[in-house]
C-alpha cells in the first residue's frame, strides 16, 4: 500500500473540528499548500514529524512567529496511520509508547488523544527450530522466551552487563563516556560473539537486537547500543534493556486511540496554516542576517532555521555556506535502519480464543516479531508483523504481492490456517519512501560517535537541529522527537 495519499487541498483550521471529535483524520493540509509565496518568519522548520511540530508550538507560545515546511502530503514523518478497507486505521510508523515517555504522553493528553494497553493476554509464542512454544509472560522471565537453561542464564548475563556498561554512559555525551574509545571500535556483533557464548542466548540478543534497532549487530557501534539503552529512561529512571524489548512496563505497554499519528495531526491543526505541505526544502542560504529557505513553491526568510528530519534527509539539502566537515561528515555515517510494516486483517482476533496474545518471536522467515494489532473493542483483529534488517532489505526491491505472500506464510506457521485468509493486507515499506528511506532511526557503526558525536546537536550559525535522533532521552522514539522538539524550540528562544 502506497504510503502517500493523495489529498484534498482544504486547510487545517477547517479541519481542526471534526479532528477534535476524533474523526481520527490521516492527513492536515496547510491553507495553500506549496504555492508561489514567500513568507518571513522568525523561525524557518523543516519537517512537520512530532519534532517540527512540537517546536513550532512552543516558539509560537512564546510569540514567534514560524514556518513549517513539510515534504510529503501529510504530517506524521514517521508516525503514520494507514486506512483499513473496511473503515478505521492501523499504525504504518511508530505507535507504542511506554514507562519514561514522559514528553509524548503529556503531548497526546494536551491534545485529547487517549491511549489503551497493547493487547498482553495470554501466551506469548516463541518459533526456534522449526517448533512452536506457547509460554505465559507473567512468570520470573517476564517475555523472555524458554530457551535451554544454559542459554537463559547466559543472556541474563549478557544482560546485566549491558546494562551496567550503558550505565557509564552520559546520555548528553556518549563520546566522553570513560570507555568511549574501547566501546566505539567494536560492532556489537563482535561483543555478542565474546559474551553470548552459548547459541540460544546468542539468539535471544540477535532478536532483541534486530527488533529495537531493525539492524543486525554487524552494523551497529557498541558504544551506539550502550547509549541506547542509556537513553531508555529518563531524568531521574536509568535505561535498560529490559524497557526497550518488554509490552507490559515497557517500551510496547501502550497505544494511541485513533492512530498514532492522531497526535501530530491535531498538533499540527493547533499550528494553522503555518504548516505548509508538498514543499520539499531544497536550499537552505544564508543571506545577510538571516537565512533564506527555499522550497517547491514557497520561500520562507528567517532569523533561525531548524533542520527537523533524519540526519540522512538533512544532508540531501543545499546550505549555503557549507557546513562544518564534521557536521557534514557524521550526516553521511549515520544511515537509517532498515524496516517494514505488514499489518493483515482479519473478522476477528482468532489467536486469542486460542489462548494466544499475538506475539512472537521467530527465528525464520520475513516476519520474525508480531503484536496484535487490533483495536481495543476488538471489533476486528489485526496481525502486524516488523520486517526488519537483512529481512527488510531483501524484500526491497520485491512486489507488494510477493511481501503478502511471504508475510502470510510466517503468520500460518505462527497463528494457523485461519491466518491465510485476511479481509485486507496493509504494508508500509520505509525502505522506499521517499522522504525517510528507512527506519525506525539512524544507526551508527564503529568509530561514528567518538569521532562525529559533537556535531550531533551543535547550532551551526543560525541553523538548529532536532529530531528524535537528537534527543538525549528515547532516541529512536516519538517520545525523544518530542523531547528534541522542545530542546530546540528553547536553544532558538535563548539565540533570538
Amino acid at each position: 500500500m502506497a504510503s502517500e495519499r493523495q489529498l484534498s487541498r482544504r486547510s487545517l483550521l477547517g479541519r481542526t473540528a471534526a479532528v477534535a471529535a476524533g474523526a481520527g483524520a490521516l492527513t492536515a493540509t496547510a491553507a495553500g499548500t506549496a504555492s508561489a509565496a514567500t513568507r518571513d518568519v522568525d523561525v524557518a522548520i523543516v519537517g512537520a514529524g512530532l519534532a517540527g511540530l512540537t517546536a513550532a508550538r512552543d516558539l509560537v507560545a512564546a510569540g514567534r512567529t514560524v514556518a513549517v515546511l513539510e515534504a510529503r502530503d501529510r504530517v506524521g514523518g514517521r508516525v503514520v496511520n494507514l486506512p483499513l478497507a473496511g473503515g478505521g486505521v492501523t499504525e504504518g510508523g511508530g505507535e507504542f509508547i511506554g514507562p519514561t515517555q514522559t514528553r509524548i504522553k503529556a503531548l497526546a493528553d494536551s491534545l485529547g488523544v487517549d491511549t489503551f494497553a497493547t493487547y498482553n493476554t495470554g501466551k506469548n509464542l516463541l518459533y526456534k527450530d522449526g517448533k512452536k512454544t506457547p509460554y505465559a509472560t507473567d512468570g520470573l522471565l517476564g517475555s523472555v522466551p524458554p530457551v535451554d537453561v544454559a542459554g537463559l542464564a547466559n543472556a541474563a548475563i549478557v544482560q546485566a552487563s549491558l546494562d551496567d556498561m550503558a550505565k557509564q554512559v552520559p546520555v548528553d555525551a556518549p563520546w566522553t563516556a570513560a570507555k568511549a574509545q574501547e566501546w566505539d571500535r567494536q560492532t556489537f556483533e563482535t561483543w555478542l560473539r565474546a559474551n553470548a557464548v552459548v547459541p540460544s542466548a546468542k539468539f535471544l540478543m540477535d532478536v532483541a537486537c534486530t527488533s529495537i534497532f531493525s539492524a543486525e549487530p554487524r552494523e551497529l557501534s557498541l558504544l551506539f547500543v550502550l547509549f541506547y539503552i542509556a537513553a531508555a529512561g529518563d531524568e531521574s529512571t536509568p535505561g535498560t534493556l529490559e524497557r526497550l524489548t518488554e509490552t507490559a512496563n515497557g517500551a510496547q505497554e501502550l497505544r494511541f486511540v485513533g492512530g498514532s499519528q492522531l497526535v501530530p495531526v491535531k498538533l499540527a491543526a493547533t499550528l494553522g496554516d503555518r504548516v505548509v505541505l508538498n514543499a520539499p526544502v531544497r536550499t537552505i542560504t544564508r543571506s545577510g542576517g538571516g537565512y533564506t529557505v527555499t522550497a517547491d513553491g514557497v520561500t520562507v526568510t528567517a532569523r533561525r532555521v531548524v533542520v527537523a528530519v533524519p540526519p540522512p534527509l538533512a544532508a540531501r539539502i543545499v546550505y549555503d555556506p557549507l557546513l562544518p566537515a564534521a557536521r557534514d561528515q557524521l550526516t553521511q555515517r549515520l544511515p537509517m535502519a532498515s524496516v517494514g510494516k505488514a499489518i493483515a486483517i482479519y473478522d476477528t482476533p482468532f489467536w486469542r480464543a486460542d489462548g494466544l496474545n499475538g506475539q512472537v518471536v521467530s527465528d525464520t522467515g520475513v516476519v520474525s516479531s508480531t503484536f496484535d494489532n487490533s483495536p481495543p473493542d476488538a471489533s476486528y483483529g489485526a496481525l502486524m508483523g516488523f520486517i526488519e534488517a537483512d529481512k527488510a532489505r531483501e524484500l526491497d526491491a520485491a512486489s507488494e504481492a510477493e511481501v503478502r505472500a511471504a508475510v502470510l506464510k510466517d503468520y500460518v506457521t505462527y497463528f494457523g490456517e485461519k491466518a491465510a485468509s485476511p479481509t485486507s493486507f496493509v504494508l508500509q515499506r520505509w525502505n522506499n519512501e521517499r522522504y525517510t528511506r528507512g527506519g525506525p532511526v539512524s544507526i551508527a557503526a564503529p568509530g561514528v560517535l567518538t569521532q562525529y558525536g559533537p556535531a550531533l546537536r551543535a547550532p551551526v550559525g543560525g541553523l538548529h537541529w532536532a529530531g528524535t535522533e537528537t534527543s538525549v532521552h528515547w532516541m529512536g522514539f516519538m517520545d525523544g522527537a518530542v523531547r528534541s522538539g522542545e530542546r530546540v524550540a528553547k536553544e532558538v528562544l535563548a539565540a533570538l
